[in-house]
């Protein structure tokens, strides 16, 4: 891997940038129109919460001004259309990068690629139908006969979106933990020895990552990530072993 392999893979991704962005812009006039649809479903998800002060009554979300209706359905737009826009742009990321790891062969590359669509996909739908529905009610739980929530539309979605892409990327680590092995950044060894700082960066991804610091909700991430740490270290483990096993021949020849 050199300077100029690095450039030939970002000209790459720079051609490919333009799929992806016309994915995005197509998924996006698509979506629009089920916006508001889409905004139900993500309220009846984590908000159908009693109120305190009123009871019976549900918590809503509110427009703070007049064009944030609008903006805040554009804006879950673009997070709904970018979401689906994942396979392409992990397409494109792997094609423009995937020659710089030797993977230039069609069964090599897409199992990987799967791979990473998979764990993406876990992470974000694990966060959606089981962690933000506990951090929000969590959160919610705060609330009393003087406290009313009033929760902003706009900010409400950037909150549900930043946690659901962030899980989906923390889920990668086994995938990035094989690949730095691959390169043989990392090895079975050196995980092994550092499992306890692990942990800790661990403990503290979860605290920054998830939508509230109890132990809790950091648990439902906590757990999961070290699970596929554990996954990672077994993934490199098969790694050197094939790798070894390649080498020996060379050896004895």
């Amino acid at each position: 891997m050199n300077r100029e392999e690095i450039f030939h893979s970002l000209e790459r991704l720079r051609k490919g940038l333009l799929q992806i962005i016309l994915t995005f812009v197509l998924l996006g006039i698509a979506i629009f129109p089920f916006s508001k649809t889409l905004l139900r479903q993500l309220y009846e998800t984590n908000l159908k919460v009693d109120l305190v002060a009123e009871p019976n009554s549900k918590v809503s979300v509110v427009a703070f001004a007049i064009p944030e209706a609008f903006f805040s359905l554009l804006k879950l737009t673009l997070y709904a259309s970018l979401f689906l826009s994942i396979p392409i742009i992990f397409h494109q990321v792997w094609k423009s990068f995937a020659p710089l790891f030797r993977l230039k062969e069609l069964r090599a590359t897409f199992p990987i690629f799967l791979t990473s669509l998979a764990l993406f996909y876990l992470g974000a739908f694990f966060c959606y139908f089981v962690t933000l529905p506990f951090g929000v009610k969590f959160l919610l739980g705060y609330q009393s006969a003087h406290i009313k929530p009033m929760i902003s539309v706009g900010k409400y979605i950037s909150f549900c979106s930043f946690f659901i892409f962030g899980f989906g990327l923390t889920f990668e680590l086994p995938l990035f933990l094989a690949l730095l092995s691959y390169i043989k950044v990392v090895n079975a060894a050196f995980l092994t020895r550092n499992r306890r700082y692990a942990i800790l960066l661990i403990a503290i991804v979860a605290a920054v990552v998830t939508p509230t610091p109890d132990p809790f909700n950091m648990g439902l991430m906590g757990v999961p990530l070290y699970l596929l740490f554990e996954v990672g270290v077994i993934l490199v483990k098969i790694i050197e072993r094939k790798r070894a096993g390649a080498e020996i021949p060379l050896t004895k020849s």
